[in-house]
């Protein structure tokens, strides 16, 4: 078992609903990798270790990054789409799905820079 309460954490999505679905997806096993605009940040490496919270802030799992590179939007293929494990998991509804968040927080552009990072679920963490 992992000492997670010394460890970073961190929710998906930009809203409590979305950080709840995508913590949801993680916990199914179907959500295995995440991205975000290089311009926030590495936040993570090969090896790390961080907390996923869900949307209301609860630590709901450790989670290891196991891949990180930068890609462009229009860059990013079928199988990261798919690992991301959203919607029906294709790449056409990944950059649906995507366009439509970046261009919510207005960040969105064909050529994007993203930090593409696959991880591993190492520990769920039961509720109190």
């Amino acid at each position: 078992m992992t000492e997670w309460r010394s460890l970073k954490s961190f929710a998906f999505g930009d809203s409590p609903a979305l950080g709840d679905e995508l913590a949801a997806l993680v916990l199914a096993g179907r959500k295995r990798a995440t991205c975000w605009p290089v311009a926030e940040g590495a936040q993570t490496a090969v090896g790390n270790r961080m907390v996923m919270l869900d949307g209301l802030g609860r630590p709901r799992a450790v989670l290891e990054t196991v891949e990180l590179v930068q890609l462009r939007f229009g860059d990013v293929d079928a199988a990261f789409a798919f690992d991301e494990g959203e919607g029906d998991r294709t790449l056409a509804a990944w950059r649906a799905a995507h366009r439509r968040y970046f261009t919510r927080r207005g960040e969105f552009s064909e050529d994007l820079a993203l930090w593409c990072e696959r991880f591993r679920l190492v520990e769920v963490i039961e509720s109190d």
